[in-house]
C-alpha cells in the first residue's frame, strides 16, 4: 500500500536552492538558520537518488536519518499513579 521510505538531512549552502530537492523526494522541512533540509525518498531508489543529489553544486553532505529505526513505543515498569491523584 505505502511505499517504503528513508530520510535524509541534506546540508546545503543555499537555502532557496534547497527548495530544488522536491523533485526528488518528498520535502519536508527546510531550515533558514541552520542550512540543512530534511528529504523522504523512496527506499528502493534512495541510493541513485542521492547520487544525484550529491552531485548538486549547492549540497555540502549528506546524512541518512534513523529515526524510523528508533522504538516510539515505550513501557512503564512502574504502575500508573495518575488515577490515584484524581478528584
Amino acid at each position: 500500500m505505502f511505499a517504503e521510505r528513508t530520510g535524509y538531512i541534506v546540508w546545503v549552502s543555499d537555502v532557496k536552492a534547497a527548495r530544488n530537492l522536491e523533485k526528488y523526494g518528498s520535502l519536508h522541512y527546510i531550515s533558514r538558520k541552520m542550512h540543512y533540509a530534511v528529504i523522504y525518498v523512496n527506499a528502493d531508489r534512495a541510493e541513485e537518488t542521492m547520487k544525484n543529489i550529491k552531485r548538486l553544486s549547492y549540497v555540502r553532505k549528506i546524512e541518512r536519518s534513523y529515526r524510523n529505526e528508533l522504538k516510539t513505543e515505550y513501557a512503564s515498569k512502574n504502575p500508573d499513579k495518575t488515577r490515584s491523584y484524581s478528584l
